[in-house]
C-alpha cells in the first residue's frame, strides 16, 4: 500500500507511543513507516497512506495519546523527496548551496521539510530525526543558491509558526571537507 499522504504523533511517553501506534494501525489502512523511541525520552509513529486514511489514523492515535501527544500533524500530498531522505543520506546530483533548517521537534521539521521541497526545485539530501540530537531534528537540501534561500525561508516559516524554529542556514558553495558529514 503506498499513499502520498503522511501522518504522525510525537509523544512524551514511550509507552504511550506503543499504545497509540497499535490505535493508528488498528483505525485505517495506513503504512508504518516508523514506530520508535527517541531522544529526551520522547517516541514517535509516523504512517503513510490515503488522506482519509491518514486523517481517521492521527485523530484516533491522537486521541489514544491523550495528555501525552507533544505534536501531530498530516500532510495530505507530501512531497516525493521526502521518502527517499527519511531513508538516509541521498547523493546530490549537484551542490551548488548547502541549506539546512534545524527544529525542537520531529514533526514540525517534517512539515518543514515538506514546505522547502514544495517550495522551490531543491533536493532533500538527509533527513534526521531526534537520534543522537537531544530530541531536535534537522534537515539537509541543495539546489542553486536563489533555490535553496528559497526553499529554507518556506520550511522555516512553517517550522517558526510552531514555535519551534532552531536554526536555518544557506550556505553557498560549501567547501568539500563540510561535505564528508553529510554524504
Amino acid at each position: 500500500m503506498a499513499g502520498n499522504s503522511i501522518g504522525l504523533i510525537e509523544l512524551g511517553s514511550i509507552a504511550g507511543g506503543y499504545e497509540v501506534a497499535d490505535a493508528m494501525l488498528k483505525t485505517a489502512d495506513v503504512e508504518l513507516l516508523l514506530s520508535r523511541s527517541i531522544c529526551s525520552g520522547k517516541y514517535m509513529v509516523l504512517v503513510r497512506g490515503d488522506v482519509a486514511a491518514v486523517e481517521s489514523s492521527v485523530a484516533a492515535g491522537a486521541q489514544a495519546g491523550g495528555f501525552s501527544v507533544i505534536d501531530k500533524f498530516v500532510i495530505p500530498n507530501v512531497h516525493e523527496s521526502v521518502f527517499p531522505a527519511l531513508g538516509g543520506a541521498v547523493k546530490a546530483d549537484r551542490l551548488e548551496a548547502l541549506g539546512i533548517l534545524e527544529s525542537f521537534s520531529v514533526a514540525s521539521l517534517l512539515e518543514g521539510a515538506d514546505a522547502a521541497a514544495k517550495a522551490a526545485h531543491v533536493q532533500l539530501i538527509e533527513i534526521r530525526l531526534a537520534m543522537a540530537l537531544g530530541g531536535k531534528a534537522f534537515v539537509t537540501l541543495t539546489g542553486s543558491v536563489s533555490a535553496v534561500r528559497s526553499a529554507v525561508e518556506a520550511g522555516a516559516g512553517a517550522i517558526a509558526a510552531k514555535g519551534l524554529l532552531v536554526n536555518k542556514v544557506v550556505i553557498p558553495n560549501p567547501r568539500p571537507e563540510l561535505l564528508s558529514e553529510v554524504f
